[in-house]
């Protein structure tokens, strides 16, 4: 990886996620610049990457890629404050929602090269599942590079720019939908008998070998379901289920374009 500069205009937690990927893969740049409005979150990051430049969005903006990682509220008036010193040449890729490559270009007209990232928690461990879609005038080459930065950090494949809220639903936030479930589980199987270490090992063993089995084993989702007869919250499935069509499909209709 030969990038030589890389800034983010944002320093939250997704900026940490694709810092700390970076770090694992051992990628080195020339200079990383960081600013954020809140001086608290500077200062833990460059805790954690002591590399890191903090500065002002001007400087941020100034680099070769330059990542948006902002709540989308805060994008466009961002991109006004910065866009005198954002390169015609500069690699931008914003990684919020909502705030699409049309309304993007409205700010960066003079920028060809434009991109949209959903990014991945799992990211932080290189396992990401992250689409991304280009601009149509982004240059082969600068898409080149793109692709090689962000397979450091898992999977990165090109979708369609009108599926990446669907992605955010279905990737980026899926793991909320579960994790807190699992640290329960794990609390309950220490409370009926096993140790933290075999309740964390079953959850995890087991979880990876169902979604497999779900997907990966040919029978299809009722034949799955038909192997274990006993369904201790059977009863509850409905409400459930209401629950995840009611948050998550209005969520959905918040977060699209």
């Amino acid at each position: 990886m030969k990038t030589k500069s890389i800034g983010f205009i944002g320093g939250g937690r997704v900026t940490r996620i694709l810092l700390q990927g970076f770090m694992n893969r051992n990628l080195k740049f020339g200079k990383v610049v960081v600013t954020d409005t809140n001086p608290e979150v500077l200062g833990n990051l460059k805790k954690l990457f002591p590399e890191i430049e903090t500065s002002d969005a001007a400087n941020a903006a100034r680099q070769e890629i330059v990542f948006i990682a902002l709540h989308p509220p805060m994008v466009m008036d961002t991109l006004e404050l910065v866009k005198e010193d954002v390169k015609a040449e500069t690699i931008v890729v914003s990684l919020a929602p909502k705030i699409n490559l049309t309304k993007l270009s409205m700010k960066l007209s003079h920028v060809r090269s434009l991109a949209r990232l959903i990014p991945n928690a799992t990211s932080y461990i290189n396992e990401g599942y992250n689409p991304v879609t280009f601009a149509s005038e982004f240059e082969i080459t600068q898409k080149q590079i793109v692709l090689e930065l962000l397979n450091t950090l898992g999977n990165t494949f090109e979708v369609p720019e009108e599926k990446l809220e669907s992605y955010a639903i279905m990737s980026a936030m899926l793991p909320t939908y579960f994790w807190f479930q699992w640290r329960e589980l794990e609390g309950i199987g220490q409370k009926i008998g096993l140790s933290e270490k075999e309740s964390k090992e079953s959850i995890n063993n087991t979880i990876i070998a169902s979604l497999n089995l779900m997907y990966k084993s040919g029978l299809n989702p009722e034949e799955v379901i038909d192997l274990i007869p006993v369904k201790p919250i059977g009863e509850h499935e409905p409400q459930i289920i209401e629950i995840y069509k009611t948050k998550l499909i209005g969520l959905f209709e918040k977060i699209k374009p």
